[in-house]
């Protein structure tokens, strides 16, 4: 099997499979029919990527920008203190200093449910697309910045 295919099974594994180590992932590979020895699959897990971090359910293989992304959302939910809403906009309250850091964290998912943010010192107005929405950009708000 040449490198491009071998690697595309690889990351099939890793997406779909709980994958604690590499002698796991060349064990679930040789299952496939994919023939690689260890140093190769070294190298190759190192070019896609692909590092082993400590989870809620133990140890697993994952792409270092997942591993990265959780780590954010961690901090940036650590900066939030409340999230209030009434009829027409959402209000995120972060530590002070925080809020800009808050309101870029939402822009960059550009969700449909917010037509805008704006923030201040401690502050970000989160304006929704439409006050029909409310709840559910509350709902996408706490998932996207909460640490629980």
């Amino acid at each position: 099997m040449n490198k491009p295919a071998r690697q595309l099974r690889i990351r099939e594994i890793i997406q779909q499979e709980h994958v604690e180590n590499q002698h796991d992932l060349l064990r679930l590979l040789k299952e496939k029919g994919v023939k690689v020895a260890q140093a190769t699959l070294s190298r190759d897990c190192a070019e896609l990527g692909i590092i082993r971090s400590k989870t809620h359910a133990g140890y697993r293989l994952l792409f270092a920008e997942e591993h990265s992304g959780r780590i954010i959302k961690g901090l940036v939910g650590m900066e939030v203190v409340s999230v209030a809403a009434n009829e027409t906009s959402v209000i995120v309250r972060t530590l002070p200093g925080r809020a800009h850091g808050v309101g870029s964290w939402l822009d960059q998912f550009h969700s449909p449910l917010i037509l805008g943010t704006i923030a201040g010192d401690d502050t970000v107005l989160v304006i929704p697309d439409s006050v029909e929405n409310i709840s559910a950009l509350i709902s996408y708000i706490h998932k996207n910045l909460s640490t629980n």
